[in-house]
């Protein structure tokens, strides 16, 4: 591969070219410019640019000292007070070098952190703020204890738009030569639900048939139902055709693969589109929550599933 290629397909990105969370991101452009950059804490769901916006705000500061001011750890790890002790204070205590006014440490997937690691943690950022400034990455604020969110700046990451992933999707498959077709972008979407990381494992996934990327293939690879199979089975049981229903629900279970867990996320999230009155609704998803947890707890999915069918079809008890 052409080396210039090369450089533009793995470098780090900078903040400006950071899409989806242009609100935060603003912020961040002020730390640089000023290099004023406090402790921060960034928090939501996963895919959505939280540990690459710490690196590109990194990369934008130090420039070329970059590599000796950087460093990231990944605490589900390192998740005892030892690395707390160890490798956090021993790159914090030092100074920065190559002109830099402090240094910056990642923490990644820091709710993992053990309570001791966090409460050592807070005494370490307050210890040594003057030369290393700590940017914790959560899918979960709850889960980092309140004397640690109090010493950060917090940031909420949003899920990206549909939008958003299907123009970089489009960008991916024109540069290495793959046929995308809308239904295959369509269920990439369903699939991913905001999470950049996983729509491009799909679509990394997808193309290695080496045929074109379509619907099909995306839910074949997945191991999750195509939506219109999973409607089809709820109109059925809706209608009384509890018979033809059942035969889908075993058909997506035995002959696609699917797992009863993604299956009965995949019906929760289309039971919105049944019409159901409000009453009813409101039974079959506290039924579709029970039966998740049964499933997760190892209950026969087939069984479970088969009940939330018969549910749907012919109503609650109250009625």
């Amino acid at each position: 591969m052409d080396l210039d290629l090369w450089t533009e397909k793995y470098r780090s990105p900078t903040l400006g070219e950071i899409i989806g969370q242009e609100s935060l991101i603003d912020s961040l452009k002020m730390f640089v410019e000023t290099e004023a950059v406090p402790h921060c804490l960034f928090a939501g769901p996963p895919g959505t640019g939280k540990t690459t916006a710490a690196t590109a705000m990194a990369r934008d500061l130090f420039g070329d000292s970059f590599e000796r001011n950087f460093m990231e750890l990944n605490a589900s790890d390192e998740r005892g007070i030892d690395v707390v002790r160890n490798q956090i204070k021993n790159f914090a205590r030092n100074m920065p070098s190559g002109g830099a006014p402090f240094k910056i440490l990642v923490l990644d997937e820091a709710d993992h952190l053990t309570a001791d690691a966090q409460h050592a943690l807070r005494r370490t950022m307050e210890s040594y703020a003057a030369s290393c400034r700590m940017v914790l990455i959560c899918n979960y604020s709850s889960r980092i204890i309140p004397p640690i969110q109090s010493r950060c700046a917090i940031f909420r990451f949003s899920r990206l738009g549909n939008d958003d992933i299907a123009s970089r999707l489009k960008y991916i498959a024109k540069k290495e030569g793959v046929t995308l077709l809308a239904a295959g972008t369509e269920a990439i979407l369903y699939l991913a639900e905001g999470d950049m990381r996983a729509a491009i494992n799909l679509l990394q996934a997808a193309s290695s048939t080496g045929q074109k990327v379509t619907d099909e293939i995306v839910y074949s690879i997945s191991g999750r139902a195509n939506p219109e199979a999973v409607r089809k089975m709820l109109v059925d049981a809706q209608e009384g055709k509890y018979i033809e229903s059942l035969d889908s629900l075993r058909n997506l279970i035995y002959q696609k693969g699917v797992s009863p867990v993604d299956l009965v996320k995949q019906m929760h999230r289309e039971i919105e589109g049944l019409g159901l009155d409000n009453r009813k609704r409101m039974d079959i998803l506290n039924q579709t929550a029970e039966i998740e947890f049964r499933v997760g707890e190892g209950a026969n999915g087939e069984i479970q599933l088969s009940s939330l069918l018969a549910r749907i079809g012919f109503g609650s008890d109250s009625e």
